[in-house]
């Protein structure tokens, strides 16, 4: 098992154990103390008065301070309300509560300090989804908290949400306290809002953990029991690179002492420890907000869906790790060698699974994704036979993500025992055509991380003395796309077309 897998199955097991032990008895009705306390009120600014009636002489005028309006920042958050309502007997009295609960005060602190500490002006405000415009510039980002049932949305409500999320939005929810009616229930409808895309624990390379705060650990409190440490986690679903939705199945306290205020029946992260990945996810969801909005715009290309002739189709390989992080990234390459190369290119890009003997149809099969995956035997025994017919293997690390390179290292060394990746010679036929290629450019966070990196750093698996398996544990796919995405460990989108042509140009001829 890998180092990265290792920590994210670790942090799933002590949130398990954490959340399991903070279960509520029975018909145990939970009291959140976070919800008496009111927000602050609107900031406002005082200033002299200059509008005040001049006074008879020889009388000195006093000078009096009045209200004025604070300029409103632009609103980053917006905080999602329900305006359903229900009836109890409160002290005798018939009155209406919220059907949802929610509070206001993680958000406030959170913006407070993530204005303070990244040197932005923000505000949130509070949205109900009725009444949402759904267009991500006015809102990026959609928070949604409560410490009882989430309230079921329509059909109507998941597709805009949906719509909302592929435009460019982000949808951040954590369950208040750590309460298992809200985790319970938000679990369904966020597959309702993405169905084909998994929510699933976030592995520890993610920027969501190093964007502006490297966290390593985190201090969770359940009860008024001693804390806990215990490695970072969120799940989140992804779209394309980013995490599109986040959940949180702890409480991700932003303005609750939990130190010197522990709550029964609630499980916590530490203030300092929540505060520090609140900012991180302010952090990448603005970093991330120009890709997420280019990312979502379909691209349509006329062959998609021409019948298949003598003319080159890439095969992209699926499997359960998120297999498609980077869906414009083939169509995009093709053109590239249509325009470029005397290649015979269709626009189109066949998905296939190992487990299909339709695999044997494409001489190139090509595999990418962000996080841990494993193949099933058969197609561990498929691929090895595809491999031994002398089918090519093409594959990379979508953003240069470890969890992807560990796995693949690992499930590449079933299919074949006997080979091990090792690093293409300088001289190899992969650098030699159509391009030479001895130098290249690394994106700015590859190059920020090491700065002597020039050189391609491709790595492959021979067979029958011909190289069947190249593998690049830096991206090349997001530089096809053309798409910036800023936390990108990859090739300069140049670099990355040219490899690409390359990639393609020795599988076709070998």
């Amino acid at each position: 098992m890998t180092p990265t897998r290792r920590v994210t199955l670790a942090g799933a097991v002590a949130l398990a154990a954490v959340l399991l032990s903070a279960a509520p008895a029975p018909g145990e009705e939970f009291v959140n103390p976070k919800a008496q306390t009111p927000p602050r009120s609107t900031p406002q600014r005082r200033t002299a008065a200059e509008g005040v009636p001049p006074l008879p002489l020889p009388v000195t005028p006093v000078r009096r301070s009045e209200r004025k309006r604070q300029p409103s920042p632009p609103a980053l958050v917006g905080m999602i309300n329900f305006s359903e309502q229900r009836f109890e007997i409160i002290e005798g009295e018939r009155r209406a509560v919220a059907a949802f609960p929610t509070t206001q005060i993680d958000i406030e602190k959170l913006i407070h300090e993530a204005n303070r500490k990244l040197d932005i002006r923000y505000r949130y405000i509070p949205t109900e989804l009725e009444q949402f415009s759904w267009d991500p510039r006015e809102l990026p980002l959609l928070y949604l908290t409560g410490w009882t049932p989430m309230p079921h949305l329509d059909d109507e409500l998941i597709a805009r949400l949906r719509r909302y999320l592929y435009d460019g939005g982000t949808l951040v929810l954590h369950a208040q306290c750590g309460r298992p009616e809200f985790i319970n229930t938000a679990r369904p409808q966020i597959a309702r809002i993405l169905p084909d895309r998994e929510l699933a624990p976030i592995d520890t390379d993610s920027p969501l953990f190093n964007a502006y705060y490297s966290i390593t650990s985190m201090r969770v409190r359940r009860d008024d029991k001693p804390f806990e440490s215990m490695p970072p986690y969120l799940e989140a679903v992804y779209l394309g690179c980013r995490p599109a939705i986040i959940f949180s199945p702890v409480d991700l306290n932003c303005g609750w002492d939990v130190v010197n205020n522990p709550i029964e029946g609630g499980v916590l992260y530490h203030q300092d420890d929540a505060l520090a990945l609140g900012i991180n996810i302010v952090t990448v969801t603005l970093a991330n907000f120009q890709y997420a909005r280019a990312w979502g715009t379909q691209k349509v290309f006329h062959e998609q869906d021409r019948d298949t002739r003598d003319e080159l189709v890439i095969a992209q390989v699926m499997h359960d790790g998120d297999w498609d992080p980077t869906p414009h990234a083939l169509p995009n390459l093709m053109k590239h060698i249509q325009a470029n190369t005397t290649l015979n290119v269709q626009f189109k890009r066949a998905v296939v699974s190992l487990s299909d003997v339709d695999v044997f149809r494409h001489p190139v099969l090509y595999m990418t994704g962000l996080r841990d995956f494993e193949l099933s035997d058969a197609e561990v025994t498929q691929l090895r036979s595809y491999l031994a017919s002398g089918g090519v293997l093409i594959a990379d690390s979508a953003a240069g993500r470890k969890a992807f390179d560990a796995a693949f290292r690992r499930e590449i060394a079933r299919v074949w025992p006997g080979g091990e990746l090792a690093p293409l010679p300088p001289d190899s036929p992969v650098y030699d055509m159509p391009y030479t290629i001895r130098q290249v450019e690394y994106t700015p966070l590859a190059n920020a991380r090491n700065p002597e990196l020039n050189a391609p750093a491709l790595e492959g698996i021979t067979i029958d003395g011909q190289t069947a398996v190249i593998y690049s544990p830096f991206s090349v796919a997001n530089g096809w796309e053309q798409i910036d995405y800023p936390y990108n460990l990859g090739y300069a989108p140049g670099d990355a077309l040219r490899l690409g042509v390359n990639l393609l140009a020795y599988a076709l001829t070998h």
